[in-house]
């Protein structure tokens, strides 16, 4: 079993930076991809980014150039380093792990509001 839970979170200003991070309980090596979503009120989830074990990765077009994932498999943890924030990045983000023939692991979500 695998649990998943956020940090980072929070209110920043417009061009601001925050950083998130995802960290593991369990079985971190199996998650071969994970990465991160994001919901806005009134809004489906959208895919932000990914990353696999081997170190394939992978950009939702809104925040290339803005974003960067990571993974530290000795902290067991995934990071999304967010840069150059804007209003319309505001969303709750989710971390998700994914495991061959698994369900899918979920954090529970922390709060982005960018804001002057």
């Amino acid at each position: 079993q695998v649990q998943l839970v956020e940090s980072g979170g929070g209110l920043v200003q417009p061009g601001g930076s925050l950083r998130l991070s995802c960290t593991a309980s369990g079985s971190f090596s199996s998650l071969n991809i994970m990465g991160w979503y994001r919901q806005a009120p009134g809004n489906g989830r959208e895919l932000v980014a990914t990353i696999t074990t081997s170190g394939m990765i992978n950009y939702a077009d809104s925040v290339k150039g803005r974003f960067t994932i990571s993974r530290d498999n000795a902290k067991n943890t995934v990071y999304l380093q967010m840069n150059s924030l804007k209003p319309e990045d505001t969303a709750v983000y989710y971390c998700y792990g994914d495991r061959p023939f698994k369900p899918r692991y979920w954090g529970q979500g922390t709060q982005v509001t960018v804001s002057s």
